[in-house]
């Protein structure tokens, strides 16, 4: 029996779209295990969008066969397409700095089979490797440091690790340093991020430490795509978690931690699995 595929696509709106991917599907023997749809009105001020996520048997259809096909009939639509393989694993490369929570995490969720990836290479800007070598087992890594004078060849030196390994997936697990724009457009769309969100935003150090001394009454979490603008790349996945006046800093900082860990796994699950397609500024999240 084939491995179940998926197909993921974008394009400008138009009456029949999903008939016709449907129909397309149909016609050569598969068989529509999910399929979402989206459509994005602009009210006028712009194109109005389409996305599509179906996830299918091909029932002996070969791969090949059905992208070649394929192509032809989304080059007529001018459709942004893929795909993928469903359950094949895919390679992601993790970059942590001092807190590895986030690390650790991602790491015990692959063990479990609850994450379906295959972490090709640990990347950090401190020499970790000893205090976190029980955690990563026989997963390569690689200290990178990082000065103002040798940035430049720091992130000429993770290109070089993410196409050596063939990263599809570049996850900042708490990688404490801003990548320059050469580097956010070279990742562009397969780099996510994980940063405290705040009501207000707390930046510099010691976040929740201001937190608390502004009386915030809810913390938070927020997974993105990595941009050139900080932080402020498409969202893929948030959380919050209430606090009251009898939380200390520690309790904050715990806190923030568990929600920074679920949201950041969550966030890497659902690229993964090809459920987030850009548009635009935003995502399109196809939740199962």
């Amino acid at each position: 029996m084939a491995e179940p595929l998926i197909l993921t696509l974008g394009c400008g709106d138009r009456p029949g779209i999903t008939a016709r991917v449907t129909a397309f599907l149909f016609e050569r023997g598969c068989n529509i295990l999910e399929a979402q749809q989206f459509n994005d009105r602009c009210n006028g001020e712009g194109e109005d969008r389409f996305y599509m996520r179906v996830e299918f048997d091909p029932d002996g259809a070969s791969r090949e066969a059905l992208r070649a096909d394929f192509a032809s009939f989304a080059e007529e639509l001018g459709m942004r397409w893929k795909l993928s393989l469903r359950d094949r694993p895919r390679r992601v490369l993790i970059m942590v700095s001092k807190a590895d929570h986030c690390l650790v995490d991602l790491l015990y969720r692959w063990r479990t089979g609850e994450l379906n990836i295959d972490p090709v290479a640990i990347v950090s800007n401190h020499p970790r490797e000893s205090a976190i070598r029980t955690e990563i087992g026989e997963i390569p890594f690689h200290h990178v440091p990082v000065t103002p004078g040798t940035k430049s060849d720091a992130e000429g030196e993770l290109r070089r690790i993410a196409e050596a390994t063939q990263a599809e997936l570049i996850v900042l697990a708490r990688y404490m340093q801003i990548f320059s724009d050469e580097q956010s457009a070279h990742f562009a769309g397969r780099c996510i991020n994980i940063h405290h969100s705040f009501l207000p935003g707390f930046k510099g150090a010691r976040p929740y430490h201001q937190a608390h001394e502004r009386g915030v009454k809810i913390i938070g979490a927020t997974a993105h795509f990595v941009t050139a603008e900080l932080d402020e790349g498409p969202i893929i996945h948030q959380d919050v978690e209430r606090i009251s006046h009898a939380d200390s800093p520690s309790d904050l900082v715990r806190k923030g931690r568990d929600i920074e860990r679920r949201v950041l796994a969550e966030a890497v699950r659902l690229f993964v699995e090809e459920r987030v397609l850009l548009n635009g500024s935003r995502t399109v999240v196809f939740r199962a």
